[in-house]
Order: structure tokens, then sequence, then C-alpha cells
């Protein structure tokens, strides 16, 4: 029996299940959460620019609605991370969920061009198949906040391959349902396309429902409960709290002896004393980036900017426009389409899994890069085949390879930034990356309308080829985990945790030295 269940024991521990295991119920939620949301996302990634043709809307516009729907996403993902960390991260998640609902039935009712733009805008519909809006940034922080940095590259990298799982079935799904309807009961595409956005919002219900579930260990607040009473500041650590966070920018925490300690929260005070509108917002921004710490930012500028050519990359050749490019160019059947995409997600959703494994080796920066460009360079060539099956080739080593610098990704922002500041940095990667994206489908629309489609994908590939580069060059010595008491990890990348008692000796030795050196300098130092 025993050698029996070795090699599942195996498994399990290998491939990070039982990191899952350990963050708890929480965790399982919201992967299930984001699995149904992107079930939903693939129905969209297949049909969304094929429906926009059945109803004889111009190159030109399909690409200012995906321009504009992206847009719409910045501002309102940005809204809503901004006041997460106050309202409550539960609340923002169920309100977006309403707000899917709210879209897919828009979509489902209507066929004027204004108003599905008008629904897309204001609401959650995923323009490119991708996840923008308010949910990943959120979502992504209630994960880092559940594990340790030991648990975190594994349960994001289940967080990502669960993601694609979906996105796999929800293409597989729609395109064999679009073949059913049309050939076996004679439905027009358009009728078929607004049945399948009943199914969108009705995966809006689901996901809102996993939102009652989840439990206030997904807030903030118990962040800070579990620094006010587990971690509770001795004298000579008093002082450094109180000029890290001033009273300004957090809450005052009762020492039992007659004093107060300032503990950071986020901007949730100075949010509340903000007016409404657009003031308010702008304010909330600027109040946003002062809280994060400024050996922070000197990161984060750099990351923003790489992510940010990523981000315009994809925001050129998106699935929806990939699958428009290749039905105009081979015009294969709706189901063929379907079943390419499918499979696609499921190689993106089983490379995925080895992403935990493969960082957890080699380091997350060296698996971000060195899965990624194969991927790249697949977007760099994808126009020159001349068969439909040279260019499925091409479509599947993209997406197989693409996810996989995902979870390495938000494990290593997670890293390199203070656990109060995760929201913040993640909201504004997220809008960033959503407003870096908001050109590129306007760009390829106009390429597309005057037979130029092909030059999309050249200048995608070349940018995501420098993305890669500049992430290696820039980043491949950073030092990590330098702000989790009790797990910070030894060496370039942080390949192996330590124990509570070195802590106090890395954190000298990270003061006395540059914010990044080589394992070879950190380790002679030691």
């Amino acid at each position: 029996m025993l050698a029996v269940l070795r090699p599942f024991a195996w498994f399990y521990e290998e491939f990070g299940l039982v990191s899952i295991h350990q963050a708890g119920r929480n965790a399982y939620l919201t992967i299930l959460a984001r699995s149904c949301r992107m079930f939903a996302y693939g129905i969209c990634s297949l049909i969304l620019a094929l429906f926009f043709a059945e109803l004889n809307f111009s190159d030109t516009r399909i690409g200012l609605f995906m321009t504009l729907t992206l847009f719409g996403d910045v501002i309102l993902g940005s809204l809503l991370t901004l006041v997460a960390d106050r309202v409550g991260r539960r609340r923002i998640l169920f309100f977006g969920s309403f707000l899917m609902v709210l879209s897919g039935m828009s979509f489902a009712v209507f066929e004027n061009f204004w108003l599905l733009l008008f629904a897309a805008v204001i609401g959650v519909i995923s323009a490119t198949g991708g996840d923008f809006g308010p949910f990943r940034a959120i979502e992504e922080s209630v994960l880092s906040q559940l594990t340790t940095p030991k648990t975190r590259a594994d349960v994001l990298a289940w967080y990502v391959t669960m993601s694609s799982v979906g996105s796999a079935i929800g293409s597989e799904v729609c395109g064999r349902v679009i073949h059913a309807l049309q050939t076996r009961y004679g439905w027009e595409l358009v009728e078929i396309y607004h049945a399948l956005f009943w199914v969108y919002s009705a995966t809006g219900l689901v996901n809102a429902a996993l939102m009652l579930f989840l439990t206030e260990a997904c807030e903030l607040s118990a962040l800070d409960n579990n620094k006010a009473y587990s971690q509770v500041p001795q004298d000579d650590e008093r002082a450094s709290l109180e000029l890290d966070a001033p009273e300004s920018a957090g809450l005052t925490l009762s020492t039992g002896d007659n004093q107060s300690t300032n503990l950071p929260t986020s901007g949730r005070s100075s949010l509340t004393r903000t007016p409404f509108g657009i003031q308010r917002y702008w304010k909330s921004v600027g109040t946003w980036l002062s809280l994060i710490s400024a050996p922070t930012l000197t990161v984060m500028y750099k990351l923003w900017f790489l992510l940010a050519l990523d981000s315009i990359a994809d925001g050129m050749v998106p699935y929806p426009l990939t699958n428009y490019y290749t039905d105009l160019k081979f015009h294969p059947s709706k189901s063929t389409l379907g079943d390419v995409q499918s499979v696609a997600y499921f190689l993106g959703a089983a490379s995925s899994v080895f992403a935990g494994p493969l960082a957890r080796k080699i380091g997350l920066i060296n698996t971000m890069v060195f899965t990624h460009i194969p991927s790249s360079a697949a977007v760099l060539v994808f126009p020159l085949p001349g068969s439909l099956w040279m260019t499925v080739i091409l479509l599947l080593v993209r997406a197989g390879l693409n996810n996989m610098d995902q979870a390495p990704r938000s494990a290593f922002i997670a890293a390199v930034v203070k656990p109060e500041e995760r929201t913040a940095v993640m909201g504004i990667t997220s809008t960033l990356r959503t407003l870096a994206a908001v050109t590129g489908p306007t760009i390829t629309g106009l390429l597309a309308g005057h037979d130029r489609f092909w030059i999309a994908f050249v200048a995608a590939g070349a940018f995501r080829l420098a993305y890669d580069v500049g992430l290696y060059v820039m980043f491949v010595n950073m030092k990590l985990y330098q702000h989790e008491r009790g797990s910070v990890v030894d060496g370039v990348e942080g390949r192996e945790v330590v124990e509570d008692h070195e802590m106090t000796e890395m954190e000298d030795l990270a003061s006395a030295t540059e914010s990044t050196v080589s394992e070879d300098s950190y380790k002679g130092s030691k």
C-alpha cells in the first residue's frame, strides 16, 4: 500500500498541493472563484470579436471597443482596488461579480454598438480573454497574505493553473455549443452568441456566491490584528514603528502601558477623509503611492516599466484578435477554433503546474524569463506559416508557456514589498498593465483594416522579448523576503528558508549592502 501511495505523496509534496492545504479554505474558494470566472472569460475570448464581426461592425470599431473596454477596466479596477482594504476585500469581489452579471445580461440582449460599449466600460467583460478589472490584484493580495514565502509560489501557481483550466473548458464548451446549435438545431450565429452571454452572466452569479463563503482572514484587518496581538513591539521597536507609520496613515494601537503604536493600514483613514468624485480618486492615488516605501518604489518603477511593455504586446494580439486573424486567414469552423483554443489553455494549465517546483529549483526570475522567451518568439513568427496546422503549433507554443511566468511574478512582487503594501502595489500593477494594454487593440484594428494585421504580431513579439531580457538584466540578483519576519530567504532568488534566529544577521547584512547582491558575494559575506 505504501508503494502504491508513494507517487501520490510525492506529487502532493513536490507540486505544491500541500501548500494549498496549509493555506486553508479561503485559498480553495479564491482559486475556485477565479476558475469559474475564467470559464466565462474563455467563452468571451472565443466569440467576442466574432460576435462583432457577425453584427457587421468594422475592424476599426472592434479595435476601438476593446481599447475603450480596457480603459474602463483601468478606471474601475483602480477605483475598486483603492478602497478594497478599507471597504473590505470580500465586498469588492462580490460587487465586481455583480457587475459581471450585468455586463453579461447586456450582451445577451442588445446589439447596438454603443450600448454594448457602455455595458463593457462600466461593467466587467473580458475584452481580451485576460483577467483584467478588480479581481486579480485583490485575490493575489489575499493569497499572499494567507501563505508564507515557502508556500506562496506553489499556491499562486495553482491559482494560475486552475484559471487556465477554466479558460480551456470555457473555450471547448463554447466551440461545441456553437457547432451543435448551428448544425443540429439550425440556430443563427448571433442567436448562439446571445445565449452564450447568458452563460457568462450565470457564471458571474456563481462567482458572487463563492465570495459569500470567504472569512475575515482574507481582510487586511486580519493582518493588522495579527501584528497587534501576536507581535506587539518591544520598547526598542516602537520608535522605528512610529517613524514608519505616521498617525495620518494608520490606526493607533494601545500596548497596555499608556503608550501607543501606529500600525500602517494602507491608507484607509486617509481615504475616508477624501471627498467623493474625481478629486477623491486622484487624492487616493497620491495617498496610495505615498504609503508605499521608497525602497519598494525603487524596485517597482523598473518592474512596472517592463510589465507595461509586455502588456502593450498582449493588448495588440489578445486571444480574441488572434482567433479573428486565424479565422480571416484560414476560415476554419468555429468548433475547430474552439478545440484549438481549448487545447492551448489546457497546455497553459499543465505547464503552470510546474511553475512552483521550477521556481524552487532555479528561482523566480529565471522561471519567468526562460519559460516566457519561447512564447514570445512564437508570437513574433506567428504570421509566417501558410498552413493552418503550423499556425496552430505556434499558437500552442505561445499559450502553453505563456502562463508560467504569472505565479512567479506575483510571488516576486509579494517578496519585495511589505505585507501591508501588497494590495496597493498589486492594484497599481494591475492598473498600469491594463492601461498599457489599452492602445494595443486600436493599433491592431487599424492595421487589420489596411491588410497589415501581421505587423501587430511582429511588433508584439519584439516587445515581449525586450521584456524578457530586461527582466533578467534588472532583477536576476534581487534579494527577496526581507520584510517577512521568520521567513527570510538565503541568497539570490531565495531558494531556502532560514529560521527566526538568523533574521537579525540577515537584516543587518541587507542594511549594510546594496539592495541587489549576487549569490556568491552574499554567501561570502555571511
